[in-house]
């Protein structure tokens, strides 16, 4: 049963939720032998008990971290922070390269890696994890955090092009894959970065890279719209992944979801240096994504479109319509545009429905067009509920109640 949905644009509703999906995690994703489990089904049962996702990891400091910091009266989830930072820095962490490990397998408090291949989007999260530790109070996170930063200067950091590359060996020599999705969340990372130090790089950094990804690289295709997936030079692979529908960090086709999430962080940018072209494109963003991906029979915003504007995968997924929701409420807040304030409306609705369980908590992950559940794995490796959680306490920030 549903019940019926509360008023969204007031705060202690938001909180609520927020404390309902936290409830699905703790204690059930506390693994004793240290860190947390990265593979519940619907109902919380852990379907893998040795796997260690490096996003699931550095997503699980961000959830507890800003769990601390909104329900100081819970003293657990602080403790669940400082947890979810220990296993990132001792455990992922190799001491002799100084990168992390991008998946694991721990089992009696021992692991081995499976993979070791450095990702930027992976420092990405490591940065954004130790900004938030920071600003939980963790305060040896600090240290961390110049370090990733300068770990992702050392390796990743492309002068030339004022981007990030993507991926790396274990022995740190670049791979020719050039990505838009690590510099959206590096962008991310940094504005976490400036938030929790202050520090003028980190805002600079955030802004370079935005400007190259949201002006530049869009410039590329029709300056409205952001391609994913680059050559090693920056010009525009139109093919990569083109036929691999389960690479679920490098899909194929523009990402509507990308977009509106992109919309948010230049609109966070522009709190702290208010440039005249980050709204205008946070706002043109907006709209391209609803225009050509918002599905009129079924409600949400589908996975992916191709160049031509047909839909290349119907499916919808959590990130993007919770995602889609916060921004509307920050262009809302930001414009006062009614229109804004109407989608997240819209988005709450259709996500109060279809997406929130309400029986066990957190939301499910994977939808069909037509909003059934397509799989009983609610949040296997990288999920963790970081981008619902996220998107309720952007949506608390505009908030005046």
């Amino acid at each position: 049963m549903i019940p019926n949905a509360p008023n969204f644009h007031q705060r202690q509703p938001i909180l609520d939720h927020v404390r309902h999906t936290l409830n699905f995690y703790q204690p059930r994703a506390i693994d004793p032998d240290g860190g947390f489990f990265h593979f519940l089904k619907d109902d919380g049962s852990v379907f893998d008990r040795h796997t260690r996702h490096l996003v699931s990891s550095t997503r699980y400091v961000f959830v507890w971290a800003m769990a601390a910091r909104h329900f100081p009266d819970t003293p657990e989830y602080l403790d669940n922070a400082r947890r979810a930072v220990e296993f990132l820095r001792h455990v992922h962490r190799n001491p002799a390269t100084g990168g992390y490990a991008w998946q694991l397998h721990w089992e009696n408090g021992q692991a081995k890696v499976l993979d070791a291949s450095n990702h930027c989007y992976g420092l990405a999260f490591v940065l954004l994890a130790y900004a938030h530790a920071l600003l939980a109070g963790i305060s040896e996170a600090r240290a961390w955090l110049d370090e990733t930063f300068e770990l992702m200067e050392q390796h990743f950091w492309q002068a030339e092009y004022g981007l990030y590359a993507d991926e790396a060996s274990a022995d740190w020599q670049l791979l020719p894959y050039r990505g838009q999705n690590a510099n959206m969340h590096a962008t991310e990372a940094c504005l976490a970065a400036f938030e929790a130090t202050g520090e003028q790089r980190f805002l600079d950094r955030a802004e370079l890279v935005a400007t190259g990804i949201v002006q530049r690289q869009a410039s590329l295709t029709d300056g409205l719209m952001i391609w994913e997936h680059y050559k090693s030079d920056w010009s525009v692979d139109w093919d990569y992944n083109r036929n691999d529908m389960s690479n679920i960090f490098r899909p194929w086709g523009y990402q509507p979801g990308h977009f509106t999430e992109w919309a948010k962080l230049l609109l966070i940018l522009e709190r702290h240096r208010p440039l005249p072209w980050l709204l205008p494109k946070a706002e043109a963003l907006f709209e391209r994504a609803f225009k050509h991906a918002w599905d009129d029979e079924f409600g949400g915003l589908y996975y992916g479109f191709g160049p031509d504007f047909t839909i290349c995968d119907e499916r919808k997924y959590h990130w993007v319509q919770c995602e889609s929701m916060a921004t509307a409420a920050v262009l809302g807040a930001r414009t006062g545009k009614a229109v804004y304030w109407d989608w997240y409306d819209k988005l709450w609705a259709y996500s109060w429905q279809h997406w929130v369980d309400h029986q066990h908590g957190a939301w499910f992950r994977l939808l069909s067009r037509d909003n059934r559940n397509t799989t009983d794995e609610k949040s296997p490796a990288g999920k963790v509920d970081y981008h619902t959680t996220g998107a309720c306490y952007e949506i608390l920030a505009t908030l005046k109640d």
